[in-house]
């Protein structure tokens, strides 16, 4: 894989994806640490877009950026680099962040309404608090601290239409989403593998075929949730919740507290 200036090659965002897509691209180069604009710049160009919104960030690298606080509503952020950046308390309703780069950005508490993450790599990123309802979230979080974070009706299922680029899926691997709101969210063939869940609202979720082998299920709400095929293998469940994981796989290998 090459990286070129303003694109992205588009890697499968799965069990390997963050591995797949990092491979052969220098993390520490100009282009994935280095910011070509300053917060005052950003400023600007919120300022100068129509009616304030939809500015276009395409391609920018603005990795280490304090953009904290800031109204990005509407803005398109396709292929940016942000990693590192601090956008804490930031506003991205309906934002485009589709294959950006986001690794290890600070996102605590920022609103991301219906924004779209298709693609978008955010391993190790932290969003705790962060609103991403109604979001369509193809993204890596693998690692990612989600606390408290909400997911109401957000669409984190499998592209299905994406097959030939690769499974693209939303990926919780190993990221800790304990009391997160995730009710009615479609998290249909969904990595979940060893993600903290413990305490986490997932009623009326689509759990199908998602993979939450080896996750902490412990005091999550699964009431209404479609959790037919969804693979528990190794997770750790309450006794209680064993009756709504009936359609559950490898229930039986689950350890139950």
């Amino acid at each position: 894989m090459r990286w070129t200036e303003g694109s992205l090659a588009v890697a499968p965002v799965g069990a390997a994806g963050a591995q797949d897509a990092m491979r052969g691209i220098d993390l520490s180069s100009p282009d994935m640490t280095m910011a070509e604009m300053t917060r005052a710049q950003v400023k600007a160009a919120l300022k100068a877009a129509p009616g304030g919104r939809g500015a276009d960030f395409t391609g920018k690298r603005l990795s280490g950026l304090d953009l904290s606080g800031l109204d990005l509503s509407g803005a398109n952020l396709r292929a940016a680099r942000l990693n590192h950046a601090n956008l804490s308390r930031a506003k991205l309703d309906g934002a485009t962040l589709d294959q950006a780069w986001a690794l290890d950005a600070d996102l605590t508490g920022a609103s991301l309404v219906k924004a779209s993450l298709f693609a978008t790599q955010m391993a190790g990123a932290r969003l705790d608090g962060a609103n991403l309802t109604g979001a369509r979230v193809t993204a890596d979080l693998t690692g990612a601290h989600l606390v408290g974070a909400r997911f109401e009706n957000a669409d984190c299922s499998a592209d299905e239409k994406n097959q030939s680029m690769g499974l693209m899926r939303a990926t919780f691997k190993s990221a800790d989403l304990s009391r997160a709101d995730l009710s009615r969210a479609n998290l249909a063939r969904a990595d979940l593998r060893f993600a903290k869940l413990s305490g986490a609202n997932l009623a009326g979720a689509t759990l199908r075929e998602a993979d939450a082998s080896g996750a902490d299920l412990r005091g999550a709400l699964l009431q209404g949730a479609d959790t037919s095929g969804l693979d528990v293998d190794s997770a750790r469940i309450d006794s209680a919740s064993a009756p709504l994981l009936a359609k559950a796989t490898n229930l039986d290998r689950a350890t139950r507290e």
